[in-house]
């Protein structure tokens, strides 16, 4: 039997890199050609550096945004409470420069650290194709394309953006558009043409290892052509930026205005048809992007404006404040996956559990939609899940092909649920609010995931083998009146829940300065004191009842009793029913809660604390994403500390992989942008939209040819591109449907979350679907063809729910029509 995986070797981005190198920077192939392998180890450590020291940049990127967040709210408190003059004392309040601090540090991060991404391995390339060639073949295509895509479109991006620091920095330009403060631009725009000359540089020691992969005889070939290669490509960046100095200059120039034969949007459909050539080919996706954009934006417009375009879109990706998220919540993920928590959450909740049919099902559901809130990526819920329940599932009898559904199919849900990382590139994508997207997703997240425990309970209703209870030495020691327990702790949990979100609704903010706080810790530690003493459980529990009665009553007073708050109010009382067992002498005296409550509190409230601030405060309105994502990482920080997992090479581990994360999606967002602009520039959107509504077609059946193609293209294609590449395309073809009458905004934000549910969906089907290799690495006994057919019932199960959506687009808008007024 193979070994057991160790959670400790996770790597949480998987499923977005292919491609990431495992020897150590500056290490080379003892056999690689002598003169090659000095360069290639120089460079490595440079951009290895480089990243280093760039990764510590996140520091201050969660400072500066918690120092914002704590100045602004603890003012407001103040304000409210009459202390004003103290908190104006304190220089407490909103801040000019936290934003556009925030924001040139998160832009340098991606940028600066881009050649410190291509030393790693981490550009995502689409190897639909390439992974069935030969290594050799592999390396002379990689070796091709580098030399004339990656080298040429990095020097023109290098030159380029170094003309646009030197104009900032000249003329002292500063931020005005959307800024307050309006600092110097130019400390952030030179992490353009740094980042550009580290990436070129990165690009030598590519070429030589795909030297060193094709052969020596191959090698010779490339090795004799490179002189003439260097001095052609010589010859073309001084042809492109100093005509007058070279032979031939003016004669390029002059090509390179002349107008094209070919109308705009064809050259944008070649431009179409040469992106997806390239891409299944198996290079890098973001410098393809780039190469093309070039070519066909020179082609089908001029070079000034291709030049402009790129960085613009460039300058614009480094200052998103939406997109400042990403690193942010991918960071709090990696912390808080390293410190263990969701291990402990996974053990207590089996245990809980354990007099249940399916028990590990309901496990494996609860904690992957608990772990998709803290990542929102699908591999690593994925792997943290076969890791964790793989060897229990196949111990206690559990049927192969559910439990591979199961667990794959809960991993999916990081694609969805807030705050998914693909929803904050996506908001800026659709132009629409991020929050919204969040508001949006928060309704189908829960009802996935409902549908999902709807049919594995009900499969093993049906048929009780297919999870059977689990067996006596993994059942946990706990007193005679467990459901007693289980409905106790229930109750106690909905009760702080209850004042938790009364207290992020400010219900008692005018009762004390943080009041909200305080009452929430008064309450917890009452409901301690009564975990630990019988005679205070017996006081709680009536008050508790009591509080939730009234608080229905309050409700309905303001507007009505519905029906959810008279089932809400009836399950209240049925809790408190079943755990009259501690009102009778006889039986109290056997009462009490067992150990495995303390490993159930100390594994799933931290972290749903913790996401429950970071994502309510976003639901609500209280904080920005970037705010939320800078103090769930914070917390994530203090958590590791508070569980004792925190040191400072694990800490700074956690640092470099968000870093690698955030250069993959960053990268290729700004890349896409350009290319996007081009796309757009050259009027082929346009033309493709007039051809589709010029259809004797309903509105409904190509909206459904658009998600079928979303779908098609999820099997080869990571999210990523699917979301900067494709979606952009077919944009204006659905703004222009008329569909359910909604107006453009809701069409978009529907139709964003439309799009994360279909991708969802893609990850389940075979025989592409990454998720079923993650769980195949980590549970080597069980049989690939069982791991597919456990995902396709519930892709199944999935396509009811995307229907449903479809169907009812209330499912998406109702929660950011309420939450947003």
């Amino acid at each position: 039997m193979a070994d057991e995986p160790n959670p400790d070797d996770l790597e949480i981005a998987d499923e977005l890199i292919a491609e990431r190198r495992s020897e150590a920077p500056g290490e080379t192939p003892e056999d690689m050609t002598s003169w090659q392998r000095p360069i290639t180890a120089a460079i490595d450590v440079i951009n290895y550096r480089a990243g280093q020291i760039i990764a510590l940049l996140l520091v201050p990127l969660i400072a500066v945004v918690v120092f914002e967040v704590i100045s602004r709210n603890a003012f407001s408190i103040l304000q409210n409470a009459g202390f004003e003059d103290l908190a104006r004392s304190l220089n407490l309040g909103p801040t000019l420069w936290v934003y556009d601090t925030s924001r040139m540090i998160a832009g340098v991060l991606f940028m600066a650290a881009a050649g410190y991404g291509l030393m790693r391995g981490v550009h995502i390339r689409a190897d639909f194709l390439y992974r069935f060639w030969s290594e050799k073949t592999q390396a002379t295509v990689d070796a091709t394309l580098y030399l004339l895509l990656f080298i040429p479109s990095m020097i023109f991006f290098t030159i380029v953006s170094a003309e646009f620091w030197w104009l900032a920095f000249s003329r002292g330009e500063t931020m005005q558009i959307d800024s307050a403060w309006g600092p110097l631009l130019w400390p952030a725009r030179l992490a353009m043409p740094v980042g550009a000359f580290l990436l070129t540089l990165q690009g030598i020691p590519e070429i030589f290892r795909a030297f060193h992969k094709m052969g020596k005889a191959r090698e010779r070939l490339f090795v004799k052509v490179l002189p003439v290669y260097l001095v052609a490509l010589l010859w073309l960046v001084l042809a492109v930026f100093t005509p007058d100095l070279v032979p031939g200059g003016e004669w390029f120039t002059d090509v390179m205005k002349a107008k094209p034969s070919l109308d705009k949007p064809t050259i944008g459909l070649i431009m179409l048809g040469a992106m997806l050539f390239v891409i299944f080919i198996g290079f890098p996706i973001a410098f393809t992007l780039i190469f093309l954009a070039f070519v066909f934006g020179i082609w089908g417009s001029n070079f000034k404006l291709t030049t402009l375009l790129m960085t613009l879109n460039t300058n614009s990706t480094m200052l998103n404040d939406q997109l400042m998220a990403v690193p942010l919540f991918v960071l709090m993920g990696i912390v808080m996956e390293a410190a263990g928590l969701m291990e402990r959450l996974f053990a207590s909740i089996q245990m809980i559990m354990a007099r249940v049919r399916g028990a590990l099902f309901i496990a494996v559901l609860i904690v992957s939609t608990i772990f998709a809130a803290a990542t929102g990526i699908v591999g690593a819920s994925v792997t943290l899940l076969g890791i964790m329940a793989g060897a229990t599932m196949s111990r206690s009898g559990y049927n192969v092909k559910l439990a591979a559904g199961t667990i794959t199919a809960g991993g999916t849900l990081g694609i969805l649920i807030p705050p998914s990382i693909m929803l904050i590139v996506m908001g800026p994508v659709l132009e629409v609010s991020t929050l919204d997207l969040f508001r949006g997703a928060f309704i189908p997240g829960a009802l996935l995931a409902t549908l999902y425990l709807v049919y594995t309970l009900g499969r093993c209703w049906i048929n009780p083998s297919l999870g059977p209870i689990l067996s006596e030495e993994d059942q946990p020691d706990t007193s005679k009146f467990y459901g007693a327990e289980v409905a106790l702790i229930c109750l106690g949990v909905l009760t702080v829940c209850r004042i938790f979100g009364l207290g992020i609704g400010g219900a008692f903010g005018g009762l004390m300065p943080f009041g909200g706080l305080v009452v929430l810790l008064a309450t917890m530690a009452f409901a301690y004191a009564a975990y630990r003493n019988v005679g205070i459980l017996r006081v709680a529990v009536p008050v508790a009842v009591l509080f939730h009665l009234y608080m229905i009553v309050a409700n309905m007073s303001e507007g009505g009793l519905p029906v959810w708050s008279i089932i809400f109010g009836a399950f209240i009382v049925l809790l408190a029913y079943l755990g009259r067992p501690i009102y009778n002498s006889e039986y109290a005296k056997d009462f009490y809660f067992s150990d495995l409550w303390n490993e159930f509190f100390a594994g799933l409230m931290p972290p749903t604390i913790l996401i429950s601030f970071a994502l309510g405060s976003i639901l609500l309105g209280f904080a920005t994403p970037a705010e939320a994502a800078a103090m769930g990482a914070f917390g994530s920080i203090l958590l590791s500390i508070g569980y004792r997992k925190f040191n400072i090479p694990s800490f700074f581990d956690s640092l470099v992989k968000a870093l690698e994360i955030t250069v993959l999606i960053m990268f290729l967002v700004a890349a896409s942008n350009f290319f996007g602009a081009e796309f757009s520039a050259l009027g082929t959107p346009k033309m493709m939209t007039e051809m589709l509504l010029g259809l004797d077609m309903s509105p409904y059946l190509i909206l459904l040819l658009v998600m079928a193609l979303i779908f098609l293209l999820g099997w080869p294609l990571e999210w990523v591109p699917i979301v900067l590449i494709v979606v952009p395309i077919l944009l204006p073809t659905v703004e222009a449907l008329s569909v359910h009458g909604l107006e453009r905004y809701d069409l978009m934000v529907w139709f964003g979350i439309l799009v994360a549910v279909n991708l969802q969906t893609a990850w389940l089907s075979p025989p592409v679907a990454l998720s079923a290799y993650f769980l195949k690495g980590v549970v080597p006994d069980w049989d690939l063809k069982d791991i597919y057919l456990g995902m396709m019932q519930f892709m199944l199960v999935q396509l009811v729910g995307l229907s449903l959506i479809f169907i009812f687009p209330q499912l998406v808008l109702w929660l950011p029509k309420v939450m947003g007024g």
